[in-house]
């Protein structure tokens, strides 16, 4: 696959089916995630693939619960700017979120796959989260859909380490829970706020020097 297509359609994708992803297909998101940087090269990180059926069952309520939590407090604002305004392009973009984000957390046990990262002595994710992206990237090259979410550390940290086994005393960090999957739906560039307008040159608030009106990568035609 061309690296910009990888690159320009690996979005969250929520929505995946039940079949299994085959080994050989996970072993190379792992063998690809180990490649990434890491600082000091300290590769202080470790990856729990689950696939369990009964450690799911126990995850399932605790990741309905944290999202639960998410927009009672952190999103609140944003999903009373939905129910204010539920026909602005923002209420739209984020209503679809809400709505993606609930099917996997009403079908976590029906996901195929998640890939739990941790993370040692690294509290900015600078150790972690390229390793976490080159899985996805791989992921994507395979057909296979991945979406990251952190709300499982953010709200139950305690209880999935229990679940998973994590050493108590080795100061192992949740960074992320990522779900894999074969999608329902279709690969597709993510609609974005264009780079000149999330992007300075020199100094904060100062034009880049550029302009990004459309993808610079499109999907073919053919």
């Amino acid at each position: 696959m061309d690296i910009y297509e990888a690159l320009y359609t690996t979005r969250a994708m929520r929505r995946v089916k039940p079949d299994p992803i085959p080994d050989t297909v996970q072993a190379q998101i792992l063998d690809a995630a180990i490649r990434a940087p890491s600082g000091g090269n300290t590769q202080n990180w470790r990856f729990l693939l689950l696939d369990d059926p009964e450690k799911k069952k126990l995850l399932g309520p605790l990741y309905r619960d944290a999202l639960d939590q998410l927009y009672r407090t952190i999103y609140a604002p944003r999903m009373a700017a939905v129910a204010a305004d539920p026909d602005s392009p923002e209420s739209i973009q984020m209503a679809k979120v809400a709505k993606s984000s609930q099917w996997l957390a009403d079908h976590f046990e029906q996901v195929p796959l998640f890939l739990f990262a941790f993370v040692q002595w690294d509290r900015t994710g600078g150790s972690i989260f390229p390793a976490v992206w080159s899985a996805q990237l791989a992921a994507r090259v395979n057909g296979v859909g991945s979406a990251l979410t952190s709300i499982l550390g953010a709200f139950h940290d305690h209880e999935v380490k229990e679940i998973l086994g994590v050493p108590a005393d080795d100061d192992w960090k949740q960074a992320c829970c990522v779900s894999f999957g074969y999608p329902t739906g279709r690969w597709a560039v993510a609609p974005r706020r264009p780079a000149h307008e999330v992007a300075y040159r020199n100094g904060w608030g100062e034009p880049v020097g550029f302009t990004v009106d459309e993808p610079l990568w499109q999907p073919s035609k053919d």
